[in-house]
């Protein structure tokens, strides 16, 4: 079993409150759980409204599979016009 997570420190230019920034959030949030079957969740930054922290975590068996999944994730938040990616941090168990 491998378990890959990824932390993504986001950086959000065209926010100006918080209720904006939860938008913009949910939907990116619900895109990426509804296309790859991945866990995503808030971790930090959770007053400030131009900044957020997604982690992302897969599980499953397969190497290849992992990092292809956790490749279009980040593809997919990179393409995202609302936000953009200070930092990033990958680890695989």
């Amino acid at each position: 079993m491998l378990i890959g997570t990824v932390k993504v420190n986001l950086y959000l230019p065209g926010t100006v409150s918080l209720k904006e920034k939860r938008f913009v959030l949910k939907s990116l949030i619900t895109r990426i759980r509804n296309r790859f079957n991945v866990s995503v969740a808030e971790v930090d930054f959770n007053d400030k409204w131009q900044k957020a922290c997604l982690g992302i975590a897969c599980v499953c068996n397969d190497r290849r599979f992992l990092d292809t999944t956790l490749s279009k994730v980040l593809n997919l938040i990179t393409k995202e016009d609302r936000t953009e990616i200070i930092d990033q941090v990958t680890e695989i168990f």
